[in-house]
């Protein structure tokens, strides 16, 4: 019996094997857990279903087109996994996308567009997919939803620009969330994750030179990995963190409580 042996989970955003949301998927897989993916276009679809193929019972693992930038998918998405599942006890939420101009532009020059779709893909989605998870994981008797962050919420990364108000706003989310879904036993919480080689990272101008200055001043002297994270997302998913809600937890190797 795993950790998560009976739990039902539904991962958002995998988009190659470097995703944080591919390292907690294989976390979660590993103790038990049953697991649906979502994806957002049919090119994003092959890597899902590639990385699928090498899970046991890959066969039997819902795959739900889910764009959240299209109005209805998200509630078709949770339409049919209550179709299929009837309940939902983990929502994964690794959602973010900044257009590569805002994010290499000076952030004075962001213009409106750039910060709506920023906000609406990478923080609002996890207002909406918290909508559609709600009675699910009131019909499991609650359940834990994350989503992931990054430092640039709070303090100043350069050329982070556009996507660092956009995650403020996440952990801002993950607090009012957190408030209004307690009563059903729903805990949300997001991950800070240290800089990783992802899909979306390589977006950020300079992210090479972000990780040789965390290896240098992280208090343990290195860079996370992908199953690091993965790790963290399987405590938060467990029964382990039933008294957390509301948190931003950070995997970061230390590096945010450093300063000069």
């Amino acid at each position: 019996m795993g950790l998560m042996t009976g739990k039902k989970c539904l991962v958002m955003g995998v988009a190659n094997k470097r995703s944080i949301a591919w390292g907690i998927a294989r976390a979660l897989h590993r103790e038990g857990a049953e697991l649906a993916f979502t994806y957002v276009n049919d090119r994003l679809k092959e890597n899902v279903v590639e990385l699928m193929e090498t899970l046991e019972g890959h066969e039997a693992m819902p795959l739900l087109p889910c764009d959240v930038a299209q109005d209805g998918q998200i509630e078709a998405a949770f339409a049919a996994l209550k179709e299929r599942w009837g309940k939902l006890d983990v929502l994964v939420h690794s959602i973010a996308f900044a257009r590569t101009e805002d994010l290499q532009r000076d952030f004075l020059d962001t213009p409106r567009e750039g910060w709506r779709i920023a906000q609406e893909i990478s923080a609002w989605s996890l207002v909406a997919a918290a909508r559609g998870a709600r009675p699910l994981m009131q019909a499991a008797g609650g359940g834990s939803i994350m989503t992931l962050s990054y430092l640039a919420a709070e303090r100043v990364v350069d050329r982070y620009n556009v996507m660092a108000p956009a995650k403020a706003a996440l952990e801002c989310s993950v607090r009012y969330l957190a408030h209004e879904l307690g009563q059903y036993n729903i805990r949300v919480n997001a991950i800070s994750a240290g800089p990783l080689k992802t899909l979306a990272a390589s977006a950020v101008k300079g992210i090479s030179t972000i990780r040789d200055i965390v290896e240098e001043r992280a208090p343990l002297r290195r860079n996370i990995t992908v199953e690091e994270v993965g790790d963290v997302g399987l405590f938060l998913a467990s029964d382990l963190s039933r008294c957390i809600t509301g948190e931003t937890i950070y995997a970061d190797n230390g590096f945010h409580i450093m300063g000069l």
